[in-house]
């Protein structure tokens, strides 16, 4: 019988975090955070990091172990999932992976057979040099049946990464645990009013002057370009390719959502997951359904 775990997977500002604590903290548990930024150090209001106030007292796993611009891939991420997850289970408490990064998810909760081979940099950085429609195009040209979003950059070089180095690219899966898995999300106007108070939060908050504290520190403006929406879009108007204020908002706004919508788009192939009523008592739905697998 394979252990449990219990997934929490969600959209850019759906409230996956907030929900995660009330759960963890009714059941004793603990939560992995599956969020691709939010394991770097210094990355916090960008990523929409959780702060130590709004965790309650609810330990968290992978969040700041790296620093800006070190390599992390999800075999990296999977790994260390898998020590937190085993390691909490092991002292009698329940495991929650909550997140917004699927594929990091996935990697966990499926159990995908990932390869632990190191990069070749000398390619990366002739990948760097082409266009995301260039190397999508050279992507279909070796793999004309991959499953991949043609938009996505940092998956569509890994892959071409992946044939590169000799890897498989379509991963066998090994599940190492028995998964309960929710979802979190909102109606599409609701959601976008949401994305919108939360940006101009964290703006009050401070979110310019972190990723000008990044720059500033020297950390380099293709890594924070490879994370994507704030840090790519925030150092496009800090180093004045964008050029104003207005047109920073309104950029980051539409490309927030536009990403919360691919998220969805990927979860929704999971037809697995629960989809909880955000507007009707989720910790109430979340607790019955946990509650159930755990009987």
């Amino acid at each position: 019988m394979l252990p449990k775990l219990i997934v929490i997977a969600g959209t850019n500002a759906s409230g996956k975090s907030d929900l995660g604590v009330k759960l963890a903290k009714h059941y004793g548990g603990e939560i992995v955070s599956a969020d691709s930024r939010q394991v770097f150090r210094r990355l916090d209001l960008g990523s929409g990091k959780i702060t130590p106030e709004e965790m309650d007292g609810v330990p968290h796993h992978l969040l700041d172990i790296c620093d800006p611009g070190e390599f992390f891939s999800m075999a990296d991420f999977q790994r260390l999932a898998y020590e937190a997850i085993d390691d909490i289970i092991a002292r009698g408490k329940p495991a929650f992976l909550v997140g917004g990064t699927g594929l990091y998810i996935n990697a966990v909760a499926d159990g995908y057979m990932l390869s632990n081979k190191m990069p070749d940099l000398s390619y990366r950085a002739k990948l760097e040099e082409l266009s995301t429609e260039t190397l999508y195009r050279m992507l279909m040209e070796q793999r004309p049946n991959c499953d991949v979003e043609r938009r996505n950059r940092n998956r569509v070089m890994r892959l071409l990464e992946k044939i590169h180095d000799g890897d498989d690219v379509i991963p066998s899966k090994e599940p190492r645990y028995e998964t309960l898995r929710l979802g979190v999300t909102w109606p599409r106007e609701e959601l976008c009013r949401r994305i919108d108070l939360r940006m101009t939060r964290r703006f009050a908050e401070g979110m310019l002057e972190e990723v000008q504290g990044l720059l500033d520190d020297g950390v380099d403006t293709t890594f924070l370009f490879k994370l994507g929406l704030e840090y790519r879009i925030i150092t496009q108007y800090l180093t004045g390719v964008i050029e104003s204020r207005e047109e920073l908002e309104t950029l980051l706004g539409t490309a927030i959502k536009q990403f919360a919508k691919r998220q969805m788009t990927w979860f929704r192939r999971d037809e697995s997951i629960h989809w909880l009523d955000m507007q009707n008592d989720p910790v109430a739905q979340a607790c019955q359904l946990i509650d159930a697998f755990y009987s």
